[in-house]
């Protein structure tokens, strides 16, 4: 068996302990967010669409069952993104605003990108929607700049 090349090895070498540990506390990070995320920017997009967000199109949107909604209603509730009305369903709190804006943003320049790379619009779409979520903002800013690059 031939061993590989310098170039070879380096790409698959481990890194430092730090940039290693760095490295998965940042996909953490993102992981958790996600789940917030996606919530928020649905009831957004609930509400914009029918005036209000209810548990139960909530659960149905993301093929969840309501007891699993409700959990995290009240995970969003205690962290100040929604508020929930007795009878009334759903809704955003300023800070919940801002954050669907800025998921929605991501997901947008991300679809984009990978429009502008040749996906087809339903698969961009779609793959953009975990993509998202896992960016940083260097990466981010580099697929708008290209995506911006390729219209021009």
């Amino acid at each position: 068996m031939q061993e590989p090349e310098a170039s070879e090895r380096s790409e698959t070498a481990l890194v430092d302990p730090e940039r290693h540990v760095e490295s998965f506390r940042q996909a953490r990070e993102a992981r958790r967010l996600e789940l917030v995320e996606d919530y928020v920017e649905l009831i957004d997009d609930l509400i914009g669409d029918g005036g209000e967000a209810r548990q139960v199109d909530i659960a149905a949107r993301l093929g969840v069952a309501q007891p699993t909604v409700a959990k995290m209603l009240r995970r969003l509730c205690d962290e100040g993104l929604v508020q929930q009305r007795p009878y009334r369903g759903v809704f955003l709190t300023e800070a919940g605003k801002r954050l669907a804006g800025e998921a929605r943003e991501r997901h947008r320049i991300v679809e984009r990108f990978l429009c502008a790379l040749g996906v087809s619009p339903e698969t961009a779409r779609r793959d953009a929607e975990g993509i998202e979520h896992h960016v940083s903002a260097e990466t981010l800013e580099a697929f708008r700049a290209f995506a911006e690059g390729r219209r021009g």
